[in-house]
């Protein structure tokens, strides 16, 4: 469900008709979807509904398919896959709505207080639906040991890059009118120091922290009794990204608590921890010590550079907004795309590895590039040659996002039917079909 709920708030910026604010009364206003966004000339732009929708699809794909097709589920660590792609095509598209939701403001303090308040619901949605209230599709049950409750997730996350690009929009652009690149650059200066700040946090605290020993428990079943075993991960090290003994573990457990952290962490199906790798599998006998360690993969540290990419999708909608001709904006997103994939792709060779649980630079890089890319073309084909057609279908789940989210993405539907059974909950339509077995 963890790459399912990145949906939920990615289809949900601000409805920006005619650039005004809006209020709802009920928790819509805090995830209103961001498709209601415009071009300086009032035409709509298709495409930013077709990349959504799109993204919504592949979302779906990965996360039906990608137990069953390894190669498009998420890399167990090191790597990049096609579901690798789903989160970060979220938050740049989230990033691109903003500059439209905050283009004029009448009131900045208004507008800071309903962002602040939009990203508070939707921090305490992602507990709801990502602290282990819900228990699965197979069971019937719910409830959470608050002591236990897993305080991050993909929700959480966009609510906290969501919150630190609207507050740079709302605080830290310039007045002055925009007519050639430069003056754009200047205009949104501010937004660019921030990125350089919070990269520049996130690799020292990455490379520089000392992680140390660490414990954890585990439980097991003995003859119908739970016991506890102690298990200790030596580490002793700086600047290590492997999964046991990074600083992005380390600062989760030290600020959350171990027992908060995700326990599915995705380096169970390395082949360090699993005889079936890249699938979940009985550990090796030689397994290291970390294999069951909980790890959460949108924690704290890993969050500040998925923050960054928020920031990379506002200055593409920036270009939108104060570019009306269709070669200037693509000249302009190609320039950019290409430059970061070419950076994320140097950092790499040099030793950066691609990697989605820590949200590396060379990560973030990559992958934003590739959003860029994929909304140049969309762009191209939607909105210039006009080929609107073969993208309906796209195009209806993009302004369709929340409930196809909220039905489908989230389980609910599956959820209510796997509720009516015959007998015994085994005896239901679900798995009749096949679907939860």
């Amino acid at each position: 469900m963890r790459t399912k709920l990145t949906m939920y708030e990615a289809i949900k910026g601000i409805d920006d008709d005619d650039h005004q604010w809006r209020e709802k009364k009920d928790i819509e206003s805090a995830l209103q979807i961001s498709r209601s966004s415009f071009p300086p000339d009032k035409e709509r732009l298709v495409s930013l509904d077709v990349f959504r929708g799109l993204t919504v699809a592949l979302m779906i794909l990965v996360d039906d398919v990608g137990g069953i097709v390894p190669a498009i589920n998420h890399s167990p660590w090191d790597g990049l896959t096609l579901a690798d792609f789903v989160m970060p095509f979220f938050l740049f598209i989230v990033g691109v709505s903003l500059a439209f939701a905050y283009k004029n403001l009448s009131c900045r303090f208004a507008a800071t207080r309903k962002a602040l308040m939009r990203s508070l619901k939707l921090l305490l949605l992602g507990l709801f639906l990502q602290g282990g209230f819900i228990h699965g599709l197979n069971n019937l049950t719910y409830g959470i040991d608050v002591d236990k409750i897993r305080f991050m997730g993909i929700l959480q996350r966009i609510a906290i890059a969501y919150l630190v690009a609207a507050l740079c929009e709302i605080w830290l652009k310039g007045s002055h009118n925009v007519s050639s690149e430069l003056s754009m650059i200047k205009k949104y200066r501010f937004h660019w120091v921030v990125a350089f700040v919070i990269t520049t946090i996130y690799l020292s605290l990455l490379y520089g922290l000392y992680v140390p020993d660490w414990e954890y428990q585990i439980s097991s079943e003995d003859q119908g009794s739970s016991t506890f075993l102690n298990l200790k991960v030596k580490c002793g090290v700086r600047g290590h990204t492997g999964p046991g003994c990074n600083a992005v573990g380390m600062i989760d457990r030290m600020f959350l608590g171990i027992q908060h952290l995700y326990r599915k962490p995705v380096y169970a199906r390395t082949m360090q921890c699993s005889l079936n790798s890249p699938n979940n599998g009985p550990l090796p006998p030689d397994a290291p010590s970390w294999c069951q360690a909980p790890f959460d993969p949108e924690g704290l540290l890993s969050s500040l550079m998925a923050t960054v990419t928020c920031l990379v999708g506002l200055h593409y909608g920036h270009i939108i907004i104060h570019f009306k001709d269709h070669k200037k904006r693509l000249n302009q997103w190609i320039l950019r795309s290409f430059c970061l994939l070419m950076l994320g792709l140097a950092l790499d060779l040099f030793g950066m590895q691609l990697n989605k649980p820590l949200y590396t630079l060379s990560y973030m890089c990559v992958t934003s590039g590739a959003s860029g890319f994929l909304l140049s073309a969309i762009y191209l084909m939607v909105d210039v040659y006009g080929y609107k057609r073969a993208s309906l279908v796209l195009e209806w789940m993009g302004v369709h996002a929340l409930p196809i989210f909220v039905l489908i993405a989230c389980n609910l539907v599956f959820l209510i039917i796997h509720g009516f059974y015959w007998k015994k909950p085994i005896n239901n339509l679900l798995h009749l079909i096949g679907i939860g077995k």
